[in-house]
């Protein structure tokens, strides 16, 4: 499982600094607990164009990350689609997640979003679903982190949920 994680972040990486369209769809997120706030910081990388694709659709007008006159629209359409297509729960209970911004790196990017503030989790259960809107051969690897152990998940569409037990 390590292998194939490794396997699709590093082509992730090598596809990031191409200017072929790449032949697959994969998306990361890295929800990690951070003790000293009690919250859960979480970042999502996506490849540019899938995420153009993946807003266009669901709202039915173009984006374009690259054009600085659509910040204001990109940051309204992100805000609701992450708030859509990522939900958070830990200790049977559902957390609000915030949207904080995002940036261009290349040919990705970068999603930034924090929880509100919970207590030690011990079961934490993630439903994401990023991209599963434009793409049947999605894949989102999934990285959750507390206290320094991490776990991680492939989820390929259709599957959305996970669990974890820390």
């Amino acid at each position: 499982m390590k292998k194939l994680v490794l396997f699709l972040l590093s082509l992730l990486m090598f596809l990031s600094f191409t200017k072929v369209k790449h032949p697959y769809h994969v998306g990361s997120l890295e929800i990690n607990y951070n003790s000293k706030s009690k919250t859960f910081e979480i970042t999502g990388r996506f490849f540019l164009d899938d995420l153009e694709n993946a807003l266009g659709k669901k709202y039915g007008k173009p984006f374009y990350f690259n054009d600085p006159k659509y910040k204001v629209q990109l940051n309204d359409a992100l805000k609701n689609y992450c708030s859509e297509y990522l939900k958070l729960k830990t200790n049977n209970q559902f957390l609000k997640v915030h949207f904080i911004g995002y940036e261009e790196d290349h040919e990705s990017v970068n999603i930034y979003l924090e929880s509100e503030s919970v207590e030690k989790p011990k079961k934490i259960e993630a439903a994401v679903s990023f991209l599963y809107n434009v793409f049947d051969d999605q894949i989102n690897i999934v990285h959750i982190i507390v206290n320094g152990e991490r776990k991680s998940e492939k989820l390929t569409y259709p599957n959305r949920y996970l669990y974890q037990q820390f």
